[in-house]
């Protein structure tokens, strides 16, 4: 990738943005499910109720897993709009040079 294809818009950049901002989501999602997993254990150990360590317990793990699925998710759609893209710009290319 050159100057003059950025210049153009020629070739996308976004993918590999998407996939940077993916991982990144993923490290919200683990450190979120963290912050939920202790923060109800220390609130349950602070209020001495066991129900704050349940809700941690449960929850935690879970806003790991459906955060982790989430970007996932919006990132594979994002990518699937640049996918499309690149291959109607093949179609566009191929019916050029038929013709």
């Amino acid at each position: 990738m050159n100057i003059r294809d950025l210049g153009n818009f020629d070739k996308m950049i976004t993918p590999v943005i998407i996939k940077i901002l993916f991982y990144i989501g993923v490290a919200l999602a683990v450190i979120g499910g963290l912050i939920a997993f202790f923060g109800g254990i220390f609130s349950a150990f602070q209020q001495g109720s066991i129900g704050p360590a349940i809700g941690g317990l449960i929850g935690g793990p879970l806003v790991i897993i459906l955060g982790i699925l989430l970007a996932r998710v919006y990132a594979e759609l994002l990518i699937v709009v640049f996918q499309i893209h690149q291959n109607l710009v093949a179609i566009k290319k191929k019916m050029v040079d038929g013709e």
